[in-house]
């Protein structure tokens, strides 16, 4: 199981008034933006922005980041392995599959596996050295 990428959580209000701000400190355009359930996501650098109504945004502030693997299944073994409690389990998503888990220290995370279009959309394999 790897790690493909991490992302901070940041709570917002509005989602288009946040992601300008975002865009001049990245310097990056959103690579992700989606409607789940009554809350808007969207992804711009290692940022992942919610937003939303408070009382929606709630229902996902237990976890202090989203991160996402190769293979959530693997990830289950992992968790599982190390005292790990899965909060909600491995549920079907608008970019794949995710789950959360509290972490025997007490951590929570949102855990993504990205469906196959988005794996390639979004991940790049290491460009070669130049020679």
């Amino acid at each position: 199981m790897t790690i493909l990428r991490t992302y901070a959580r940041l709570w917002t209000d509005d989602l288009d008034r946040a992601l300008p701000l975002l865009e001049r400190l990245t310097g990056e355009r959103p690579h992700l933006r989606l409607t789940f359930h009554e809350v808007t996501l969207g992804a711009i650098g290692d940022f992942l922005v919610i937003a939303g109504p408070a009382g929606e945004r709630a229902k996902y502030e237990h976890a202090s980041a989203t991160v996402v693997v190769d293979d959530l299944d693997a990830l289950q073994e992992t968790l599982k392995a190390a005292g790990a409690t899965l909060t909600t389990p491995a549920t079907d998503g608008p970019t794949g599959r995710f789950l959360y888990a509290r972490h025997a220290d007490g951590a929570g995370v949102e855990y993504v596996e990205w469906n196959a279009e988005l794996l390639r959309e979004l991940t790049r394999a290491p460009e070669p050295p130049a020679q």
